[in-house]
């Protein structure tokens, strides 16, 4: 650009010159301390985000969690009914207040804004998107481990915003046991690939209620297919609610933190191993340069390494930051095979992959590509990451298995001459 400053810190445009990063996340109020940000999403509306939002909250604090909710479903808020909050926002020239809920919770929503908390928000996106921020930078939270953002549901763009501007540790996808789940799903698990941001876990909502005659699981919206998809997606931590009167109940009475849901613990008990992406600068500077950033690939088959390599149809990619898992999927190696699969993995940014054994074309293919290649991984993924984070992994100087570029030899009584998890 002919009027270019050379200062891409106090300029906008998306020129080729530019050499610095340009980063969209906002600044919390100085009066604000917050550990940890967790996004609450679903891909689709009334499948209960905001009530696993409220006990997720409620159950941190009963914990002994500083927690806070920003009320992002600007259009339909509903938390304060949840904890019983009817105040309206104050503040002074330092910014607003959030309210406080009988056990210690804080929450600030846009009813707090409204003169009838019944009064509709006709808003168009880019001023829901505003006050969203707005929460963000102008309400006094004080000192919080664990900030939980109730999402406005879907995958538009107030949650793209949200995702931008606030630095979110991870999200957690609330979800319903209906036919559509898996698409659902995986439109979240996409959005959130897409911003580098993990999923955490799973709630399947409404996904069973219990007869008070017979005292048996009844499935209303048929069988739950929970595990699968998340299996398919690589997500670790689940959990299932049950559709129970007394839920809806505590909270049209605004008790909801009344409710002790053990339902809901392996969320709560997962939450606690979370660590911050957003830690401050001379924390990162300090770890080696080799660990600042890399995409992981394992070949992936029923959560163990696959060790065929040139049959591979399914890799599990990490991303590792900082020595910490930021991010996790599975993708489909389609119909590629043999030294295809290298052009899978560029597509995907990988630049190491760790993996059982490796014929000598496709190690050299893949070394080619500028991909790190790291053989003798047996078990399971999870494994297999831990070990290459943990710095103990071996580089593969060699071919070690010599039949993997020839497909008459693909079978499960392979004979090897290297270490592969046969030997």
């Amino acid at each position: 650009m002919s009027n270019c400053n050379n200062d891409c810190g106090s300029c906008s445009e998306n020129c080729n010159d530019r050499t610095t990063p340009q980063s969209f996340l906002e600044e919390p109020n100085k009066n604000a301390n917050i550990k940890k940000v967790i996004g609450i999403v679903s891909g689709k509306g009334g499948v209960g985000k905001s009530l696993v939002t409220s006990l997720l909250a409620s159950s941190m604090q009963r914990k002994g969690y500083p927690s806070a909710i920003l009320d992002g479903d600007i259009t339909g808020p509903s938390i304060p009914k949840a904890f019983g909050i009817k105040d309206k926002a104050y503040g002074n020239d330092n910014g607003m207040f959030p309210a406080t809920s009988s056990t210690g919770v804080k929450l600030f929503s846009t009813n707090m804004l409204l003169q009838n908390e019944s009064d509709p928000v006709v808003w168009r996106g880019p001023v829901i998107a505003g006050m969203i921020k707005q929460f963000w930078q102008e309400v006094q939270w004080g000192d919080v481990d664990y900030m939980f953002v109730d999402m406005p549901p879907g995958t538009g763009d107030v949650p793209l915003t949200v995702f931008q501007s606030l630095p979110v540790d991870g999200i957690i996808i609330v979800t319903s046991p209906q036919e559509l789940v898996s698409m659902i799903v995986e439109k979240a698990v996409n959005m959130a690939n897409m911003m580098q941001i993990p999923v955490l876990g799973i709630v399947e909502n409404m996904s069973y209620f219990i007869c008070d005659s017979c005292n048996k699981e009844h499935h209303i919206f048929g069988d739950s297919h929970l595990e699968e998809i998340a299996e398919k997606f690589g997500i670790e931590t689940i959990a299932r609610l049950p559709m129970d009167p007394s839920f809806a109940k505590l909270v049209d009475q605004g008790r909801i933190e009344d409710l002790n849901v053990t339902q809901i613990q392996p969320i709560t008990t997962m939450l606690e191993t979370v660590e911050s992406l957003h830690n401050n600068k001379e924390e990162a500077t300090d770890q080696p340069a080799t660990n600042i950033t890399a995409i992981v690939a394992i070949p992936y088959d029923k959560g163990q390494v696959f060790q065929h390599f040139g049959k591979t149809k399914e890799f599990k990619i990490y991303t590792v930051k900082n020595s910490q898992i930021t991010n996790q999927r599975i993708i489909s190696a389609g119909t590629a095979g043999h030294h295809e699969l290298v052009n899978v993995l560029q597509a995907q940014n990988v630049d190491t992959l760790l993996c059982g054994g490796m014929g000598n074309g496709a190690k050299d293919a893949n070394e080619a590509a500028g991909i790190t290649v790291y053989t003798g991984f047996t078990g399971s993924c999870e494994q297999a990451i831990a070990k290459y984070i943990s710095g103990t992994a071996t580089l593969s100087s060699d071919a070690t298995c010599d039949h993997h570029d020839h497909e008459h030899h693909h079978d499960h009584e392979h004979q090897c001459s290297g270490n592969c998890a046969n030997h």
